[in-house]
């Protein structure tokens, strides 16, 4: 695993101003923080190199295109197989947007969007044919009241020192 980099003030307000909106100019984010355009540019160029920023991307709106029904599904491995073989069969599958490694009573919890209840009554049953799965547990999401949050790292205290 590698070690947190550490994170000035400077470097902590514009990964949060790009949190926010990616397409913001350099120019907007370097009035916001402070900074010039060239400064601004330099500083991601950095953390992009250092891994800090992964990629840019854009966020769509689930509910338009027709994925508005979410579950969340605990996935509980019967030990015949390690979860790590597991893991890939469950990124193949489009619906399974997010997957963690639990500890608890499940292995895996996986948030899953699909079309409706059949459709996730379908994508279950691909889950439960896995070799290694031994049984799920849905929970069905109601209401979003947020998701897919930007990040805000101001609370971090990013100039001072671990304790």
């Amino acid at each position: 695993m590698q070690a947190n980099i550490q994170l000035d003030d400077t470097d902590a307000r514009i990964i949060s101003a790009l949190s926010r909106d990616g397409r913001r100019s350099y120019a907007e984010v370097g009035a916001e923080v402070g900074l010039s355009t060239a400064a601004v540019h330099e500083r991601v160029r950095k953390l992009v190199e250092r891994g800090v920023i992964e990629r840019f991307s854009i966020a769509v709106a689930p509910e338009r295109v027709g994925l508005q029904f979410v579950a969340f599904v605990a996935i509980r491995n019967d030990g015949g197989i390690h979860c790590r073989d597991v893991a890939p069969r469950l990124k193949a599958m489009p619906q399974v947007v997010e997957l963690h490694s639990v500890a608890g009573e499940y292995d895996f919890l996986a948030k899953v969007r699909t079309t409706h209840a059949r459709a996730l009554e379908d994508i279950l049953y691909e889950i439960k044919s896995i070799a290694g799965v031994a049984r799920t547990t849905s929970t069905v999401v109601l209401n979003t009241e947020f998701e897919d949050r930007p990040l805000d790292l101001s609370w971090i205290g990013c100039d001072k020192p671990a304790a």
